[in-house]
Formats: structure tokens, C-alpha cells, sequence
């Protein structure tokens, strides 16, 4: 399930965006924030605001993200300092829901960028 919202750029599918920026979402290199908005949804099952210009971005369901850093199934993620990618949390119990990306559903076993699939 994904909803159209207003971007400052052409995000490709997977880039984690947050509230803010010159229109709705754009992204950000702050870790943790609380303004997290969602992830670029590539084929959404259900659109809400289809009509609507702007990018869609994942609100629940499984996606592709970016991410950094090693990651292990079930990892929660946050925003990380690369601009439009996701990464473990150092202190996943301490994460709060205004900072969750989504949980991973794949690993990764190099700190490199890439891409995984993740549950919003």
C-alpha cells in the first residue's frame, strides 16, 4: 500500500524519503530522524491518491530500500547519514515509532550501499 506525495526531485524506486524539503518528502543524511515519511514504492498493490502527481511512497507491505551497513533479517532500520538510505540501528530498542523505517527481510553481509527488501 502506498499514497502519492509531493517530492523536490525524481526519487528512484527504494529511496528512503522523509517529511520536508521544498515540497512534501525529500530525503535527508540525519540519522534516526523523526521525520522519516516512508520508502519509494516500485509496483504498489493499492495507490491511494492515484490521481495525484507524485511518488509513491510504501505506507505498509514489503519493498525494495536502499541501505548501508551490514544487515541481518529482522534488523530494525532508520534513516542513516547517506542521503536516501536505510541502516541498522545501533539501539534497536530504543528506536521510536517516529524513527522506524521498516524491519528487514533480507540480509547483507558487506557495509557497501545496496538494496534489500524490507517490511514497512
Amino acid at each position: 500500500m502506498a499514497e502519492r506525495y509531493e517530492a523536490d526531485a525524481d526519487y528512484e524506486p527504494g529511496t528512503v524519503v522523509i517529511i520536508g524539503g521544498e515540497k512534501e518528502i525529500t530525503t535527508t543524511d540525519q540519522v534516526n530522524s523523526t521525520k522519516v515519511a516512508g520508502v519509494i514504492s516500485t509496483d504498489p498493490a493499492y495507490l491511494m491518491n492515484a490521481e495525484t502527481t507524485g511518488l509513491p511512497v510504501a505506507l505498509r507491505g514489503r519493498v525494495p530500500c536502499k541501505v548501508v551497513g551490514v544487515i541481518q533479517k529482522g534488523d530494525v532500520l532508520v534513516t542513516s547519514s547517506t542521503p536516501g538510505y536505510a541502516m541498522p540501528a545501533a539501539h534497536p530498542h530504543n528506536v521510536s515509532a517516529s524513527e522506524l523505517v521498516g524491519k528487514a527481510l533480507q540480509s547483507k553481509t558487506d557495509s557497501a550501499e545496496g538494496v534489500i527488501e524490507v517490511l514497512i
